[in-house]
């Protein structure tokens, strides 16, 4: 399956340097935090891609777990921050405190001491790092909340925006952004867990297809309704 993660870690690729193309060109923050987390999201499916093919190296599950597993929907989030916080300094201080979390998990992850086997097509983190060690409880401190809080900031933005036609490409952007990160998370989370590797192989693919289409129906509005 692993035609899938190559798949996915193009089309994130090539829809990153889209996005900080955007961000060149119309200097709008959120353009390149979603570039960032394409970045990101590139980088760990190709990570996977080179594991699936050849077998896992220590530092490829490395650099999947940690832009995978653990950074890339934070950054998602902050993105939606900027494109929907009425007041930047909200969204300015958020990045501040996410930089300091990023480095923070790449000292951890780098320095984590491999306790488990990495002969499978899909390793756990719990497996790997060891179940409860910092290393692997990580991604739940880190990706779940940013999930959550990533699908409400779309639900409200969505309730903000219903019955506004000036605003109808950021209304369906948000939903698909939404609907991306979940498909995205489903593969993750029941594919990963049940070891059912097809579902997270084109999980991996058909999120960041669905989300980077929401990403450009989204940047194609420059208004914000009221309130925001």
């Amino acid at each position: 399956m692993w035609v899938f993660p190559l798949g996915a870690g193009v089309v994130a690729l090539f829809f990153a340097g889209l996005l900080v193309r955007q961000w060149f060109s119309r200097r709008r923050p959120h353009q390149a935090v979603w570039g960032a987390a394409l970045l990101m999201y590139a980088v760990a499916s190709l990570a996977l891609f080179l594991g699936a093919l050849e077998g896992w190296s220590t530092g490829e599950f490395r650099v999947y777990w940690l832009f995978g597993a653990i950074l890339n929907v934070p950054y998602l989030l902050l993105g939606e921050v900027y494109l929907l916080a009425r007041r930047r300094a909200i969204a300015d201080g958020l990045f501040v405190v996410l930089l300091f979390l990023t480095a923070f998990a790449v000292s951890v992850v780098r320095t984590a001491a491999i306790v488990g086997t990495l002969s499978k097509d899909l390793p756990l983190g719990k497996d790997v790092f060891g179940d409860g060690s910092l290393a692997h409880r990580l991604a739940q401190y880190y990706a779940y909340p940013a999930y959550f809080l990533l699908i409400a900031a779309c639900v409200w933005s969505v309730r903000a925006m219903r019955g506004r036609p000036d605003l109808r490409d950021r209304f369906v952007g948000t939903l698909l952004i939404a609907l991306g990160a979940t498909i995205a998370a489903i593969g993750s989370g029941v594919g990963a867990g049940l070891d059912v590797v097809p579902l997270f192989s084109v999980g991996l693919l058909a999120g960041v297809a669905v989300m980077f289409w929401g990403f450009l129906r989204a940047s194609r509005s420059g208004a914000r309704p009221s309130g925001y």
